[in-house]
């Protein structure tokens, strides 16, 4: 079992990186593999709803100039999935938004009724309504939100300073367990081979036509 961990923000180890990092050291404390996965510094495109992906058959994003399309082919074989952000002006950085729309759009049924969770950092504020934008990816795709005993979230400037916030700090442990919870209990159904629920086709409904 491994989770793949995105790390959103520009800075390799900073804020949100020690709070996944945090989420890391539970996880193999419970006997579960993980992989932090950096997106950079540098810029990340975002989807221009070309279909590409889909036309090319191999379910692939048609940029592969910033690292995005390399994390959504992980994501693919990942059995679990936590999606790590800073908080830019009350709202996840837009470099981890662009990467996510592409990643769901791309892979997103590979990724289907796996557990998954969205962290956010932030140095006040903001940390919210990031949160649930972060969520709405798990929503939308048939995922399984891995539960916390509070709103997945640490406050700090530094590094050491999330590690001073206890309460974070804790949630982000918690996330760890739990997730590692979550995934022993999916493979424990059925040796392990438990059936997917059926997909109830989406009926798209337009508001103006």
């Amino acid at each position: 079992m491994k989770v793949l961990m995105i790390n959103g923000s520009p800075h390799k180890n900073g804020c949100t990186y020690t709070a996944l990092n945090i989420i890391a050291e539970e996880l193999k404390a419970q006997g579960v593999g993980s992989e932090i996965v950096w997106l950079g510094n540098g810029p990340v495109r975002g989807c221009i709803g070309c279909g590409g992906c889909k036309k090319s058959g191999k379910d692939r994003c048609i940029f592969g100039d910033d690292g995005v399309a390399d994390i959504a082919e992980k994501c693919k074989t990942a059995d679990g999935y936590i999606f790590g952000a800073p908080v830019h002006y009350a709202s996840p950085n837009g470099a981890t938004v662009a990467a996510l729309d592409r990643i769901f759009y791309s892979a997103g049924k590979y990724m289907q009724f796996k557990p998954a969770a969205s962290i956010v950092s932030a140095r006040r504020a903001g940390t919210t309504a990031s949160y649930d934008v972060l969520n709405k990816y798990i929503g939308i795709n048939n995922m399984l939100m891995v539960p916390a005993s509070y709103w997945n979230m640490v406050h700090g400037n530094t590094p050491e300073e999330v590690m001073q916030d206890k309460e974070g700090v804790s949630v982000m442990r918690g996330i760890g367990s739990n997730m590692a919870w979550l995934l022993k209990l999916l493979a424990s159904a059925k040796g392990g081979e438990l059936e997917k629920p059926a997909v109830v086709p989406k009926e798209r409904t337009n508001f103006i036509r």
